[in-house]
């Protein structure tokens, strides 16, 4: 950034001046950092200006001079002119000394007197003889001329390294240098210290937040020296040594300065509990230790949002926060929210909009009381309005904030930068459904279209995708899993256009990247699209260039994203675009059962393949012997489906039917073995998770050194040894959320009488519509199913989005 001399502000004539003026400028006094005018007004007769080097010396670092706060703007070579702009400093050059003329006026009257001026006061002895007006004028602008081109040729040539530096980066050029030279070996500068506080790297043109590519790569680990300091710290406060690693790598490397000067920093290390930072903090404080400790209040506040957004939540009611923090002994709950937006540990929002009562000169950045105006007028007639709803008042991570309205600006670029009116009618002609047609209409004159339908449905993407490619254009579609990703290849028959999401981002899969960093397609559908969570779906929005088309496409009565977020839920309820819903019903008796459960109804159906296969039981000990009979005889022998194409689907991972408890029992019976890799031998089914969110079946292939080596529908993926414990599980039996976006020649659905709790109608919609040929309900929760079918699904996420979405721009 250019610096800017005393006395100006930002935008004045010698602010934007790169030019020194003419040899015949009055010299300078003194030649300093620029002399501070008297106000710095342009043309006084009283100013100082610089001499020739000084100016030649600023300039040449793009800094301003002080002889350019004397000429003005009158000759910006940045802008390629020959010294002739029409300024105002130029118009009043009569009065001011001689050089001031001689920046270049195009008043012929001013120019000659400035000349005039010029050769009288400040060279006359040397002037060999007189010169008219005119060719003073003629010489006045040849020197400028030359003086723009010295200018130019020094900026576009080589620049003296290091001229300028000073502090650290001149002790890394000097390193630099004596590498170079020999003096010292490029190993010594290796081993060390880190520095206090890392810098990130240098964006990629990839998002930001790319997903993890594969192989799977372990994260880098905290600097020992860092471990073993946090080591010392935790130690002294009794809080075991496991979490050192942790800490280190969620605190970075002060990680032992900042536990011990806030111990509840705690509370941001994964699967850390307030009781236990309570007492971490009561060991190293001791009496300074209490509960409305700034410290642990405003830690407690981004432990409670953080919590919140593994439910799915990207925000919260700030009353909610004050309940949750009253539970936690915090006396004055409202003074601890304020604390925490003022420390910036929050974000505080009013129903989306400017929040005037929030930001209302006290300072401190709280909250607005929803029923509270500045008048104190009691019943809120001056401020809300009578009759009005109360605004809600949402705390929010900046995270989630950034990656929602970042989102919400990505799709309205979408909306407002695509070609309208394309000509598609001859492919909607062409399309095997009117749903088809309809939906590549839609995307013919919009930008952005959300499509909804079941299984079936996914045809009508599939043709949209075979029509823009028949028409030239480079288009794609992306799903949530690889076995997404098979089922749309198959759909359009070319395995081009179709991408894992994750994979698209990464960079591992599509078409790669154009020049400027985005994805280089015409269209994009995104099918699965409930399962997108704020933080990717901004990335991908970002990521697509002015005029790309977007669909989104996806089942709304499945469960939603692993990630915060409700993204498809709100595009809809915000009807920011066009909303195509297919007539393409799901078929057979689970595609019947699928689209009752939809409505709320949870009707019998006719199965006279034994499609849909009921199978009560009394408790949980005879649901998980049910289950595995099922999965290990019943199925392959009366539906032909093998075990290994046969899912269990089941409420949670605890319990006495959980995942694990299934898991275990279907190990036993169809691949025992003493687990010498971790838990794990070959030929186990398993769930690879690389990041949240994402879950991947695969089959132990083998273990090494290396790491336990997976193949992941035909990817072979390496977990390095330290990852397996917490990425890698049996998947035998998984929870409906993790089922999500797949789907299995057969599928058992284990609902055991402790379950009932966990129902509603969008699991159940999802674990019974995993499977295309069979399913089986080993079903102990008696009327807690149809109750829970009857429910109607409420939004069970706090989220910003379709405010953002409504809410016009500017």
């Amino acid at each position: 950034m250019t610096a800017l001399p005393r006395g100006e502000t930002p935008g004045s004539p010698a602010a934007d001046d790169d030019v020194a003026p003419p040899s015949s400028a009055v010299p300078a006094p003194s030649t300093g950092d620029g002399p501070e005018t008297d106000g710095g007004a342009p043309g006084a007769g009283e100013r100082a200006e610089a001499t020739d080097d000084t100016a030649d010396d600023d300039t040449a670092d793009g800094e301003t001079d002080s002889a350019g706060e004397a000429t003005g703007d009158a000759a910006d070579d940045t802008d390629g002119t020959d010294g002739t702009d029409d300024t105002d400093d130029a118009a009043g050059a009569d009065d001011a000394a001689g050089a001031d003329d001689a920046a270049g006026a195009d008043d012929a009257a001013g120019a000659a007197g400035a000349a005039g001026g010029s050769g009288a006061g400040a060279d006359a002895d040397a002037a060999p003889a007189p010169l008219s007006e005119a060719e003073a004028e003629l010489a006045a602008q040849r020197e400028l001329r030359e003086r723009i081109e010295r200018r130019k040729a020094e900026k576009e040539g080589p620049i003296a390294a290091g001229g300028k530096l000073s502090g650290k980066a001149a002790d890394l050029l000097a390193a630099v240098r004596a590498v170079e030279s020999g003096e010292q070996p490029a190993t010594s500068f290796f081993d060390s210290p880190a520095p206090a506080a890392p810098r990130r790297t240098a964006p990629e043109p990839a998002p930001a937040r790319p997903r993890v590519p594969e192989p799977a790569r372990a994260p880098q680990a905290a600097p020992p020296e860092a471990v073993a300091a946090a080591a010392a710290v935790l130690a002294e406060g009794g809080a075991p040594a496991a979490l050192a690693g942790p800490a280190a790598e969620t605190l970075g490397a002060q990680a032992a300065d900042a536990l011990r000067t806030d111990p509840w920093q705690l509370l941001g290390v994964p699967g850390v509990k307030p009781e236990q930072a309570d007492g971490f903090a009561r060991a190293l404080l001791g009496a300074e230790c209490g509960p409305d400790d700034e410290r642990r209040t405003a830690a407690l506040v981004g432990w409670l949002l953080e919590r919140a957004a593994l439910r799915g939540h990207t925000a919260l009611d700030a009353s909610e926060v004050r309940a949750a923090l009253a539970e936690r002994s915090v006396a004055d709950p409202g003074a601890a929210v304020q604390h925490a937006v003022a420390e910036g540990v929050v974000l505080v929002f009013q129903d989306g909009q400017e929040d005037e009562q929030v930001h209302d000169g006290q300072g401190s950045g709280a909250p607005a009381e929803s029923d509270g105006d500045e008048g104190g007028d009691e019943g809120g007639d001056e401020g809300a309005g009578a009759g009005q709803e109360p605004v809600q008042v949402l705390l929010g991570l900046d995270r989630y904030a950034l990656a929602e309205e970042s989102l919400a600006d990505g799709l309205a670029r979408l909306v407002n930068a695509c070609e309208k009116d394309a000509d598609w009618e001859q492919a909607a002609s062409a399309a095997g459904s009117p749903s088809a047609a309809e939906l590549i209409r839609a995307v013919a004159a919009h930008g952005l279209v959300a499509h909804t339908g079941g299984e079936a449905a996914r045809a009508e993407p599939a043709a949209l995708i075979t029509a823009a490619r028949a028409l030239g254009l480079r288009a794609l579609g992306a799903t949530h899993s690889a076995d997404g990703r098979r089922r749309l290849a198959g759909a359009t028959g070319d395995p081009e256009t179709a991408v894992t999401l994750a994979g698209l981002l990464s960079g591992e899969q599509g078409p790669g990247r154009d020049g400027e960093g985005a994805i280089a397609v015409d269209l994009l559908v995104v099918l699965d699209a409930p399962q997108l969570d704020v933080e990717t779906a901004a990335i991908l929005v970002e990521s697509l260039a002015d005029g790309t088309r977007l669909v989104l496409s996806g089942d709304p009565g499945v469960l939603g994203s692993a990630g915060a977020g409700r993204v498809f839920a709100d595009v809809l309820a915000a009807r920011a675009c066009p909303q195509i819903v297919s007539r393409t019903p799901d078929p057979g008796p689970i595609g019947e059962l699928v689209s009752g459960i939809g409505i709320g109804e949870l009707n019998q159906v006719e199965a006279p393949g034994k499609e849909v296969v009921i199978v009560p039981v009394r408790d949980a000990g005879e649901a998980v012997h049910r289950t595995v009979q099922l999965v290990a005889d019943s199925v392959p022998r009366a539906i032909g489906v093998p075990s290994s194409d046969t899912q269990v689907i089941t409420v949670g991972h605890g319990g006495s039917a959980g995942t694990r408890a299934l898991n275990a029992a279907l190990k036993q019976r169809l691949n025992p073995g003493p687990g010498r890799f971790g838990g794990f031998d070959p030929g186990d089914r398993v769930v690879h998770v690389p990041a949240p969110g994402r879950a991947e079946p695969a089959v132990v292939v083998s273990a090494d050194a290396e790491g336990l080596h997976l193949d992941c529908a035909g990817t072979e993926v390496v977990v390095a040894q330290e990852r397996v414990e917490s990425s890698v599980r049996h998947g035998w039996a998984l929870s409906a959320h993790q089922a999500a976006g797949m789907r299995w020649p057969a599928v058992v659905v284990v609902l055991p009488g402790d379950a009932a709790q966990g129902l509603s109608r969008s699991w159940v919609y999802t674990a019974f519509s995993r499977g295309e040929r069979h399913l089986s309900v080993v079903h102990g929760v008696d009327q807690a199913l149809p109750r829970a079918v009857a429910q109607p699904p409420a939004q069970d996420r706090t989220t910003r989005l379709r405010t953002l979405l409504e809410t016009p721009a500017g």
